[in-house]
């Protein structure tokens, strides 16, 4: 099995540095952006702004991509770090989003907010 790290080259220079990081973001910038749709849908299906931050869901996602990072030569810490602040942020843009989907009337605002 190849691991994720033993993909990265050997690099001499910074412009073969700044291409690999280019052709990486090349595939995790729409990744991301179907990401942020998935949250657009959870604001949607959740419909309550108490529900959206949810302490289990992140610690199982952080176990989850700790083990993936270990298992594909990387550092957990640092991947835990990088999700922790990127799942602080999609939540924040969930939020967002309930407040969109609830300006435009396609959710109702519950009774508890």
């Amino acid at each position: 099995m190849s691991r994720a790290i033993d993909k990265v080259p050997h690099c001499t220079d910074m412009a073969e540095v700044r291409q690999g990081v280019n052709a990486l973001d090349d595939i995790l910038v729409p990744l991301l952006v179907q990401r942020s749709g998935f949250m657009t849908q959870a604001a949607r299906v959740k419909n309550d702004a108490q529900l959206v931050r949810d302490e289990a869901r992140i610690e199982a996602i952080v176990e989850r991509v700790r083990a993936q990072a270990q298992a594909e030569g990387g550092s957990p810490e640092l991947i835990e770090q990088v999700y922790r602040a990127m799942m602080d942020l999609f939540i924040a843009y969930e939020h967002q989003e309930l407040a969109h989907l609830r300006a435009a009337g396609l959710v109702p605002k519950t009774d508890k907010e």
